[in-house]
């Protein structure tokens, strides 16, 4: 079960994610005293036997919570509506802290980073996903991705994602999607974070996935968003190349961040200011 609440306690108010199924917690902010705060997420990790505590936190609160054991894993600049944020985590087993592939994640990187910037070429019919979508979308999620963080298998939860405003773009062939992204808008703090990005096997060489990029990109400037992020496979050559030459740069790496593709896996954080588009 994936769930949002929010904490208002005396001298506390946080709102916090619990995932059930990625075995993590996530306070996505909070004001006021972190001693409550820490004391309840610890308690709430061993209630349901979750094994990582992210928190993402203000410049002012790092040090606080390195000095409890937490480990900065990465940053995002401008987004807490245009303040740095960063993402703190403590690790509650051994098997959670520790990367099998670390290393070979560095080599991805660095390959990655020696490729030059790019201007894209040519142009691609992209849309705007409706509800009447969500099936089709679902359907792409299903052949692309064996498991991912949350139930895009579910045309429902779509639809619910959409509601809640995340915009979906798509490449359509012959009737159906072989290439899609999101964004999801956080409305509150003035960032978005690029998500849900799949091509079907069949259309990997298409080159499509930077064009839906820049759709998205266009999309958050038009609705004055101008922190963008995401969060990416570091096992993933393509995406974590993608990024990198839209001109994204490198945040941090999330150890065990959560279980997507075929295991649990370690993610890349990527950033890029649209203010200087």
């Amino acid at each position: 079960m994936q769930t949002y609440e929010y904490i208002k306690q005396p001298k506390l108010e946080a709102t916090i994610y619990k995932d059930d199924y990625n075995r993590r917690i996530r306070v996505d902010e909070f004001r006021g005293n972190p001693e409550g705060l820490l004391e309840y997420v610890m308690h709430e990790a061993e209630s349901y036997r979750l094994d990582k505590v992210i928190v993402k936190a203000k410049a002012k609160q790092v040090s606080w919570f390195m000095e409890r054991g937490f480990i900065l894993e990465g940053g995002v600049n401008g987004y807490f509506n245009g303040d740095r944020a960063f993402f703190l985590s403590r690790f509650l087993t051994d098997d959670r802290r520790n990367s099998s592939y670390w290393r070979k994640e560095d080599e991805i990187l660095l390959a990655v980073q020696q490729l030059d910037r790019q201007e894209l070429v040519g142009d691609r019919t992209i849309s705007v996903a409706t509800e009447e979508y969500a099936e089709k979308l679902a359907d792409l999620y299903r052949e692309v991705f064996m498991l991912y963080p949350v139930p895009l298998h579910d045309p429902d939860y779509v639809k619910e994602s959409m509601k809640n405003g995340t915009i979906f773009v798509y490449i359509e062939q012959d009737g159906r999607i072989v290439s899609a992204a999101s964004a999801e808008i956080s409305s509150t703090y003035k960032n978005a974070e690029l998500t849900d990005c799949a091509t079907r096997p069949s259309h990997r060489k298409g080159g499509y996935m930077k064009h839906l990029l820049r759709r998205l990109e266009d999309e958050l400037i038009n609705q004055n968003i101008f922190c963008a992020y995401t969060i990416a496979r570091a096992l993933s050559f393509g995406m974590n190349a993608a990024f990198h030459q839209l001109g994204y740069t490198y945040g941090g790496r999330l150890a065990n961040n959560c279980i997507i593709f075929d295991k649990m896996e370690d993610m890349n954080l990527w950033e890029r200011d649209l203010s200087q588009t």
